[in-house]
């Protein structure tokens, strides 16, 4: 009986004991309340502890695993605002937030939390990467209200470094192309005094995802942010081989500014010189100013284009344009002047011939008294009244001519030397009066058989119409029908006989007013070259890839 009692005895005391073993754990996982309190309070104790005891026997001087493995440095780029970027002196400038990661073995702790969450002020007591901008010409990091960092350190050891940064960097620019070009402004930083023996850099998120720039980050004018790539070389130099990470930020320049303020302006310009083609070539005044203007605005074109642009020793693409367009509208100068050269050269050349044509003509000769009255006494009936007779006609001339010496064009130094002296009343009151009833029917036969001038003796001509139109009964009794016809021979310049012209000059040269042949060949070549040099220009650069990269910069 008592052998069959005792292990129920003990299965029985063995089930008390695990039920109390359950109640003792189940009160120490729930608690009083008071005690959970007094527990938070304790934290920031610990928290304490816990940096005390992680910087006790630290020192910062010395990388993580010196002496031992090399140190990785994990980086990445967000990028908060780009731009601007200036041509001039060739950088840009962007705010980033530039975040590093490594593992520092010598932080390690043992807690409860999973991540110490520091400000600043830890920075300074741990070791951190020596980081600078390769290409950096002034970088800013952000102080107000205090200073823009982030540090923490994880349960393993694993510390993440963030700051905010205002970069100005540089950006080599080839302007070949300009302003149809595309550059790739690298950002290049690496370590300043550990070798990639000692630490290396690598990315975070990898080389696609490790750089972010949002779209509304961009705050470019000039240029669209295509996008970025990044790299990874290595650069040598005479204290060692250094890790340089690299990102391009790839711009594209935009075109509407310089469209507006050169390109158009260019165009109508050279468009403007190439109307005085179609000016009258003897409005010099009106051509000389189109060509003046035209020269003096494309010089402050070019001037000005030139300002928004380093001082390069190439030309870029808009030099070229604007150089061309000078060259047309100098071209339309020149072109005016050599219209105008030769047109003078022509003008000059009629004027030697018509010149030379007058001096051609053979002037009668104006007789004296003196040679009149021994012509009278000739024996010979019909010469005497032929000479009688012409010679009538040009003293009578000679004193009409004589009044009127202003209103005449051309007349020979013979006859105005010869006029002084003869008239109609002093001829006929010293020589016998050869027209007598007797000898006026010999004197009418005689004229009448005298032949009609010649076409040289114009002025013989001119002489017998100035006394037909003045009225002179014995001219018009002896010639009769045949002064009719010398009148129709002798062309009447005034068309009054108020005006009687003296001298009956040869027809005029032609005009030379009008268009040069010169300007009509200009108006189609100009026009016609110009067009074509701004097709081939638009179409080669504008399907060129002119997207370059820079060149690596120690």
């Amino acid at each position: 009986m008592v052998s069959a009692k005792e292990p129920a005895i003990a299965m029985s005391s063995g089930l008390s004991i695990a039920l109390l073993h359950c109640l003792c754990l189940a009160t120490c996982l729930t608690g009083p309340p008071g005690q959970n309190k007094k527990e938070e309070k304790l934290w920031p104790e610990n928290f304490t502890s816990i940096l005390n005891s992680l910087l006790d026997g630290y020192d910062n001087r010395l990388r993580p695993g010196f002496g031992g493995p090399v140190t990785e440095v994990k980086t990445d780029i967000y990028v908060t605002s780009f731009g601007p970027v200036s041509d001039v002196e060739m950088e840009y400038t962007m705010d980033v937030f530039f975040r590093q990661t490594w593992v520092d073995k010598r932080l390690k702790y043992d807690g409860p939390i999973e991540i110490l969450r520091l400000n600043n002020l830890m920075v300074s007591k741990v070791w951190t990467p020596d980081t600078f901008f390769r290409n950096g010409k002034k970088s800013v990091a952000h102080n107000m209200t205090a200073p823009n960092k982030l540090f923490r350190i994880m349960r393993n050891g694993t510390i993440l470094y963030t700051m905010r940064l205002t970069i100005s960097a540089e950006c080599p620019m080839r302007l070949v192309d300009f302003p149809m070009d595309g550059h790739a402004c690298p950002l290049k930083f690496g370590s300043y005094a550990y070798p990639k023996s000692e630490m290396i850099y690598t990315w975070t998120k990898g080389p696609e995802k490790s750089v972010e720039v949002p779209e509304e980050s961009s705050s470019l004018v000039q240029y669209d942010l295509l996008g970025h790539t990044v790299s990874t070389e290595t650069i040598k130099s005479i204290t060692g081989e250094y890790i340089v990470m690299t990102v391009y930020f790839h711009l594209r320049r935009k075109m509407g500014y310089f469209m507006i303020q050169t390109y158009i302006p260019c165009i109508m310009t050279v468009i403007l010189s190439q109307v005085s083609f179609w000016i009258n070539k003897e409005s010099v005044p009106a051509r000389t100013v189109f060509g003046i203007t035209t020269v003096l605005t494309m010089t402050t074109l070019s001037i000005s284009a030139r300002h928004s642009l380093p001082k390069v020793s190439y030309a870029t693409a808009m030099d070229w344009f604007i150089a061309v367009c000078f060259a047309f509208v100098f071209s339309a100068l020149i072109e005016f002047a050599a219209v105008n050269y030769f047109t003078n050269i022509q003008m000059e050349k009629a004027k030697r011939k018509t010149v030379k044509s007058l001096l051609e003509f053979p002037v009668a000769p104006v007789q004296s008294k003196r040679s009149t009255e021994e012509t009278l006494t000739s024996t010979d009936a019909n010469s005497n009244v032929r000479k009688r007779t012409n010679a009538t006609v040009q003293s009578e001339a000679d004193g009409g001519s004589r009044i009127d010496t202003r209103h005449s064009s051309i007349q020979p130094p013979s006859v105005a030397q010869g006029s002084s002296d003869i008239t109609p009343r002093s001829l006929s009151a010293s020589s016998p009066n050869p027209f007598t009833r007797i000898n006026a029917s010999e004197t009418l036969s005689s004229a009448r058989a005298t032949p009609p001038a010649p076409p040289s003796t114009p002025i013989l001509t001119g002489f017998v119409s100035q006394h037909a139109t003045a009225g002179s009964p014995s001219i018009q009794h002896l010639l009769g029908s045949r002064l009719e016809q010398i009148q129709t021979t002798t062309p009447n310049t005034s068309g009054a006989s108020a005006k009687p012209s003296a001298v009956t000059s040869p027809a005029p040269p032609a005009s030379h007013s009008g268009t040069s042949k010169i300007d009509k060949y200009a108006r189609i070549l100009f026009p016609v070259t110009f067009g074509a040099f701004n097709m081939v220009y638009w179409v080669v650069y504008l399907s060129k890839d002119t997207m370059e990269k820079s060149e690596s910069l120690m």
